[in-house]
C-alpha cells in the first residue's frame, strides 16, 4: 500500500523530511477495523513527532491522527462496524498514523462519519472535536455545572482546537466565550463561529483585558503560547477558577495559582487510547454525537484548505503551513494519485 512516513527527525524543508514508500498491507487485531482512508487532516502533532520522535531503527513512522474513510476488513471481536461503513477517527498515536491508503484503528475510538459532510470536510474535525469534548465536558466537566452567566477565555481560538471549542461552547453551554486572535482574518473567523468577544493576544492579555473592560472569567482554556500568557491568565480568572491547557509550555510556576485557589487541568486527546481505559468507548461515543450535531446544523467543518493528494511533496508543504503558526481551521489532504 502507498504511504507517507519519516524515517529521521529532519527540518521540513529537508528533500526527505518526508518520503513516499510502499508499505505491507496490515491485518486487523481483534479490536481492529482496518479503514481504507479517503482523507486526512494535518495537526501541530504531526509536525511535533516528526521534529522529535525517531522511529525505530529501520522502521519507517507513519504520521496522521485525523482520517475518514470506509471499513475494508474489521478484527475477530469487532461489534460495531463492518466491511462498507464511512467512519471517522483520529487514532493512537502510538501506531501507524493516516497517512497511508490502509489503517488499523481500535473500534472503540472509531465514530461514525457525518453524512453531511464530504471526506474532506469531514476530515477537519475528528482530533479537534476530541480534544474539544474532552476539554469541555471530562476536564472542567462544564456539562455537569450551572454555567448561566459564567464566561470561558479560549486563548489561540483562531486554530483547528479553538475553532471547535467555541461551537460546543455555544451549542452545548450557557458560557459567554471570549476568543483571543491576533489578525483581522482570523477574529472575523472565530467572531463567524460565534466568539461573544475577541480581544488581541499579540499584546499582553491583562493589558487588552483591561481596555476592554471584561470582568474576570470563570474558565479559561489555553492552546497556545500558555508560559507566555500564564501570569496574565491568572490575573483574568475568577478566584477559584480553573485552567485547561493543551500545548507544552516552557516551565510554569504552578505555585502562582494557589492564592485564588485556581485549578490546573491538562488535556491530551491520545491518554485514552495510549494507555487503554476502562473509558475508551466514550471517544467513539462522542465522535458520535459530534456527527449528530453536524448533520444538524449546528457544528460545522473547520475545513480551511484542501492541499491536494495525500503524497510526501503535499504533506510537506501541509507541514511547513502548520509550522508557521499562521493557520486558521484545518489544512486536509484528499486521496492517493494513481
Amino acid at each position: 500500500m502507498k504511504a507517507v512516513a519519516f524515517t529521521q527527525s529532519r527540518a521540513i524543508e529537508e528533500t526527505d523530511a518526508l518520503v513516499d514508500l510502499d508499505l505491507p498491507l496490515p491485518e486487523p487485531g481483534p479490536h481492529d477495523v482496518r479503514v481504507k482512508v479517503s482523507a486526512v487532516a494535518v495537526n501541530p502533532v504531526d509536525t511535533k513527532v516528526r521534529k522529535s520522535a525517531l522511529p525505530h531503527p529501520g522502521e519507517p513512522r507513519v504520521l496522521g491522527y485525523d482520517a475518514v474513510g470506509v471499513v475494508d476488513a474489521v478484527g475477530s471481536a469487532v461489534s460495531a462496524y463492518q466491511p462498507g461503513d464511512r467512519v471517522w477517527y483520529a487514532g493512537d498515536i502510538s501506531r501507524a498514523g493516516s497517512n497511508a491508503e490502509f489503517q488499523l484503528v481500535d473500534e472503540r475510538i472509531v465514530g461514525t462519519a457525518p453524512t453531511s459532510l464530504s471526506d474532506a470536510e469531514a476530515a477537519a474535525l475528528p482530533l479537534t472535536a476530541i480534544t474539544a469534548w474532552e476539554l469541555l465536558f471530562d476536564r472542567l466537566e462544564l456539562d455537569r455545572r450551572d454555567t448561566n452567566g459564567q464566561s470561558l477565555l479560549i486563548v489561540g481560538a483562531a486554530g483547528g482546537v479553538g475553532s471547535i471549542l467555541i461551537q460546543l461552547a455555544k451549542q452545548r453551554t450557557n458560557l459567554t466565550v471570549i476568543a483571543t486572535a491576533s489578525r483581522a482574518e482570523s477574529r472575523d473567523w472565530v467572531t463567524s463561529l460565534g466568539a461573544d468577544t475577541v480581544i488581541d493576544h499579540s499584546q499582553p492579555i491583562d493589558q487588552a483585558w483591561q481596555a476592554a473592560g471584561l470582568a474576570p472569567v470563570d474558565y479559561v482554556i489555553s492552546l497556545t503560547h500558555t508560559d507566555r500568557h500564564f501570569d496574565a491568565l491568572i490575573d483574568v480568572l475568577k478566584p477559584q477558577g480553573k485552567l485547561a491547557l493543551i500545548d507544552d509550555p516552557d516551565l510554569i510556576d504552578v505555585r502562582k495559582l494557589k492564592r485564588k485557589s485556581l485549578s490546573l487541568h491538562w488535556e491530551l486527546m491520545f491518554t485514552r487510547p495510549l494507555f487503554g481505559t476502562d473509558d475508551l468507548i466514550l471517544q467513539q461515543q462522542l465522535l458520535n454525537t459530534v456527527a449528530k450535531m453536524v448533520d444538524a446544523g449546528q457544528i460545522r467543518t473547520t475545513l480551511a484548505e484542501v492541499v491536494g493528494p495525500i503524497n510526501a511533496t503535499n504533506l510537506k508543504r501541509a507541514h511547513a503551513l502548520q509550522e508557521s503558526q499562521r493557520t486558521i481551521g484545518k489544512l486536509v489532504l484528499e486521496g492517493f494519485a494513481d
